[in-house]
């Protein structure tokens, strides 16, 4: 699939071989240069295909002509010659993809040919939460689905129709990153396998405001290329080539995007304003969790108070069905999207027969969690959160060797269906498909997850990504790069600040 938009500050490079351009006295070499490569970047003859990147072809056309080309796209005046207004239109921050081709880049040709879309982010931005840049996406991808009958899901695990990361420098394709206040993006165009892949430099400063470079603004106008739309020349569209801060809160998709993107997919209907409005589904409460029972003094201390400790040490992390669970000492903080705060609750009286959890795990696709607890572990029905039958059962069944006598930390990766288990300074990994080991472990965790330590408390997988404990230090690992994204700390989950 051909790369198809690239926003770009400052270009330099090719020049063409032709007869002497017509150019101001003020204008230096160094800036002659840039015309150059400006020119046959955006000006030249330049063709795409659907199965390699975009290729660049030096025009026949002479310079003056491009030059008055590119002069009269950005409405200025027509003069052939390059004088220091076109110079200044040249330097400011734009897209990548040329503004004439020979193929009419997505004159109503590449669209997507199905109604829900699905994306994934697979790497994060330092410089925003998690939580800001899911919810900055959504709103971007919203610009379009407010006015065309296309809906957008976000997923967290396997391939998407449209993959998201941030990324400085080289990261997979053939369009490196060339560090701050250069490229800043780029999209493929709709289709099948990279198709509407987005890319964002991650050398940029990101925000949510005026300063440094706007989310939602650069995500906006590169999904308005991954749904197939072209440059507009109205300077007040979201798809003019230079990119422009505008303040965004309310913002709504310009006119011409509007009807850009509408003649591609057509209009969103509107719910009739006559019509009664359907009552909301009731959102469910939250599932109450159990009364403690009155008991004689416990042999562990009660972690209540740690909850907000900088020294907080996990025994057990895990999700199940959206919740995140963290185990102290025979309790467990469980922390949910769908009630505020944080709950608190002893293990044995929400699962009978439990008492302490040494490592957790939950197989999403199967609506199961397990629990460990020394020499054995339990399955759980995970929609129900009850005990399934025919458990405790050994660790050794497992394939765990019969010296291990206790779990440290166990957690699944979805995008290889593995289970990983840690023990002391090594790791097994199971197959749950073949509900076997795999050959070749034990192996050290230094080894395989450089950064993370030679030991591992408590593991869970959360947005494609895999959190080591090791006392109460927690890396955030990409498996997809083999290497820690960030350094955080545990109480962080338990929205302590």
């Amino acid at each position: 699939m051909s790369l198809t938009e690239v926003w770009i500050v400052l270009l330099v490079g090719l020049t063409l071989c032709q007869a002497a351009p017509t150019i101001a006295p003020t204008v230096s070499p160094e800036e002659e240069d840039l015309a150059q490569g400006y020119l046959s970047q955006f000006y030249g003859d330049v063709g795409t295909s659907n199965s390699s990147v975009r290729g660049i072809v030096i025009a026949n056309n002479s310079f003056s002509e491009d030059l008055e080309a590119m002069q009269s796209f950005f409405g200025l005046e027509v003069t052939g010659v390059l004088n220091r207004e076109t110079l200044e239109a040249m330097k400011a921050p734009r897209c990548g993809v040329s503004d004439i081709s020979r193929y009419g880049h997505f004159g109503g040709k590449p669209r997507w040919e199905k109604r829900l879309i699905t994306y994934r982010i697979t790497r994060y931005s330092p410089d925003l939460t998690q939580r800001q840049v899911d919810i900055t996406i959504a709103q971007a991808f919203q610009l379009y689905s407010d006015v065309i009958p296309l809906d957008f899901k976000q997923i967290y695990s396997g391939n998407a129709d449209i993959m998201i990361l941030f990324k400085g420098g080289y990261h997979g394709d053939f369009y490196p990153f060339d560090g701050a206040g250069g490229v800043l993006a780029h999209a493929n165009s709709p289709g099948q396998g990279q198709g509407g892949d987005t890319h964002f430099d991650d050398d940029e400063t990101w925000t949510l405001a005026q300063r440094g470079v706007n989310l939602l603004l650069v995500a906006a106008h590169e999904f308005g290329h991954a749904l197939g739309l072209d440059h507009s020349r109205d300077r007040r569209a979201l798809m003019y080539p230079t990119y422009q801060y505008v303040n965004t809160h309310g913002y709504r998709l310009p006119d011409d995007d509007r009807r850009g993107v509408q003649a591609l997919y057509g209009s969103r209907t509107p719910v009739p304003t006559t019509a009664p409005k359907p009552k909301p589904t009731p959102r469910p409460e939250p599932e109450p969790e159990p009364e403690e029972p009155t008991e004689g003094p416990d042999p562990r201390p009660n972690p209540r108070d740690e909850q907000c400790s900088r020294a907080l040490v996990f025994d057990a992390a895990t999700s199940i069905r959206g919740d995140l669970f963290f185990f102290k000492n025979g309790y467990y903080w469980r922390k949910s999207s769908s009630f505020n705060g944080i709950r608190f609750t002893k293990v044995r009286t929400k699962w009978p027969g439990i008492n302490y959890v040494d490592a957790a795990f939950e197989v999403p696709q199967n609506d199961a969690a397990y629990m460990f607890e020394g020499r054995q572990y339990w399955g759980i029905k995970a929609y129900a959160k009850t005990i399934m039958p025919g458990y405790p059962k050994s660790i050794n069944t497992l394939g765990l060797p019969s010296s291990v006598t206790k779990v440290d930390a166990a957690v699944y990766v979805p995008t290889t269906g593995k289970t990983l288990i840690f023990v002391n300074k090594q790791y097994w990994s199971y197959d749950n498909s073949r509900n076997q080991m795999d050959g070749g472990y034990p192996r050290y965790i230094y080894q395989d997850f450089p950064g993370v330590g030679s030991k591992v408390d408590a593991a869970f997988e959360n947005y494609g990504y895999l959190y080591f404990s090791s006392g109460p230090r927690q890396s955030e690992f990409s498996l997809l790069y083999k290497r820690v994204i960030r350094v955080l700390l545990n109480y962080g989950w338990l929205n302590c600040y």
